[in-house]
């Protein structure tokens, strides 16, 4: 009884320790974030600690919404795109004898500055980048192709910035399946097709639900893809935040927007793990 109470009692300290983390490192942010929307603006940069509703008056407008809408657009095509390419990648590692070495290679690009890749498809992508000199050298084209400083350079760079974020718990999904299954489904009849959508997809949706949740995140508030390889009519609700504490010194706009957009998110992942674990019960 003696240790069984120790146990349960270093559980409990192991458990404060956690709240604690949780509560300094993230709601202590998030309420003062929360707090800095409803003050005053200093235009010299930073708040006046008067409460005002300011803030999200200035955000009430048109192309706001627009940015809204287009971070919130991208941010799920990019997702999709993810699992899409995520799925089949998941599936060949989790079977395959090489597993440990491709999981390897799958991690990889974490060890190098994201700010250099995302320079990498620049250098790919750009008006004299490789890909529109190979073209032009082909006689594909006359002149180059715009694949940059546009929605298409943006979701393409996410897809690759993420794709990992998504393959990882796919593979983890995957992995714990027998290969056997999909032979029993085949025997009784089923296509390829039917073993993919009936087999797989329905022991998979925990992974597919995860997978979305890790890649919608970091896509809808992300800055540094947008300003570096998006253009006028590209920019996300991260540039408009930055733009916002940097250059027009208005704070408490940066917080309603932020808190606006933790909302959004907070919602995206309660509806996408509730529908999940949903089906899951059936």
């Amino acid at each position: 009884m003696k240790k069984s109470f120790l146990k349960v009692s270093g559980y409990e300290k192991y458990g404060l320790i956690y709240l604690f983390w949780l509560l300094l490192f993230f709601l202590v942010p998030v309420f003062v974030i929360l707090a800095y929307s409803f003050l005053t603006r200093n235009y010299q940069g930073g708040v006046e600690f008067r409460f005002s509703l300011q803030g999200y008056k200035d955000i009430v407008n048109p192309n706001y919404l627009v940015i809204f809408l287009r971070t919130i657009i991208l941010s799920f095509i990019s997702s999709v795109l993810s699992i899409v390419i995520a799925i089949p990648v998941a599936y060949q590692m989790a079977f395959s004898k090489w597993k440990n070495l491709l999981l390897l290679l799958v991690i990889v690009p974490f060890w190098t500055n994201s700010l250099i890749r995302i320079y990498a498809w620049i250098f790919i992508l750009g008006n004299n980048g490789l890909v529109n000199q190979f073209l032009i050298k082909l006689g594909f084209v006359e002149s180059y192709v715009k694949f940059i400083y546009n929605n298409f350079a943006v979701v393409l760079v996410l897809v690759y910035t993420y794709l990992p974020f998504a393959i990882l718990p796919l593979y983890s999904s995957i992995e714990r399946l027998e290969k056997q299954i999909f032979e029993a489904a085949m025997d009784l009849g089923c296509t390829k097709r039917q073993v993919f959508f009936k087999v797989l997809l329905p022991n998979i949706r925990q992974g597919i639900v995860s997978s979305f949740v890790f890649v919608f995140i970091p896509s809808i508030g992300t800055y540094a893809v947008p300003e570096l390889v998006g253009g006028k009519n590209s920019r996300l609700i991260g540039n408009e935040i930055a733009r916002l504490l940097t250059t027009a010194k208005n704070w408490p706009a940066a917080a309603a927007i932020s808190s606006i957009l933790l909302s959004i998110t907070i919602v995206a992942v309660l509806v996408f793990m509730y529908g999940g674990e949903k089906r899951e019960a059936r």
